[in-house]
């Protein structure tokens, strides 16, 4: 079967559903999304990678296990989604070491979660994309800002559609300049609020795009 590479394109947050977010995957060489819904932690976790300028104070558990792959060698190569079952996703995580190949079977939040952190590319199989990805779809009452591609978990879950709406409360963060969010960026994460930060993330982002 085909691989089809994917990357992150971002995280929403859901309104009505407390600590669910959407990872969204957007194939590289497409239009197609494959959104995940993912546990806070996780989302906190992959916000703060994607983030390279914000270091936690202490390591989150995905910093911990990349420092210990790299105490002992070990290299994460890539992660596959390859598996859909009643609408949970399954991935294989493949590592090397002394250049023997191993693969482990992981939760596929915590495998992009490491992704990131080892610069591993992303793959899942054309099957699984033509069979659970989507064409982002906007509701046309809305106001759609430019570059602005966040989508909701609730949307996702109860149409399999993407409606853009305000992600968790982003909006007093549009008001601030790209210095201010900066700031409190590094405050959200020197007090460990990874959840304020991933807010915050998702708005610088959108500036750069």
């Amino acid at each position: 079967m085909s691989l089809v590479r994917l990357k992150i394109k971002g995280i929403s947050y859901s309104q009505t559903q407390n600590g669910a977010y959407a990872l969204i995957l957007n194939e590289v060489d497409g239009e197609r999304k494959l959104p995940i819904v993912i546990g806070a932690f996780e989302a906190q976790s992959i916000a703060i990678a994607l983030e390279k300028e914000i270091k936690p104070p202490r390591p989150l558990t995905h910093d911990l296990f990349k420092n210990f792959a790299d105490r002992f060698d070990i290299v994460i190569k890539q992660v596959i989604i390859h598996k859909l079952v009643d609408g949970v996703f399954y991935s294989s995580i493949i590592c090397e070491r002394d250049k023997i190949e191993e693969i482990i079977d992981a939760r596929t939040s915590d495998a992009i979660a490491l992704a990131l952190r080892f610069d591993a590319p992303i793959f899942t199989y054309k099957a699984i994309l033509d069979k659970a990805g989507i064409f982002l779809k906007f509701s046309k009452d809305k106001d759609k800002e430019e570059g602005d591609d966040s989508i909701m978990v609730d949307e996702i879950l109860q149409e399999g559609e993407a409606v853009e709406l305000d992600p968790g409360g982003a909006a007093p963060y549009r008001e601030m300049t790209l210095e201010e969010l900066h700031k409190e960026l590094e405050k959200a994460v020197t007090s460990e609020d990874y959840e304020k930060a991933a807010k915050i993330r998702d708005e610088i982002s959108k500036r750069k795009s």
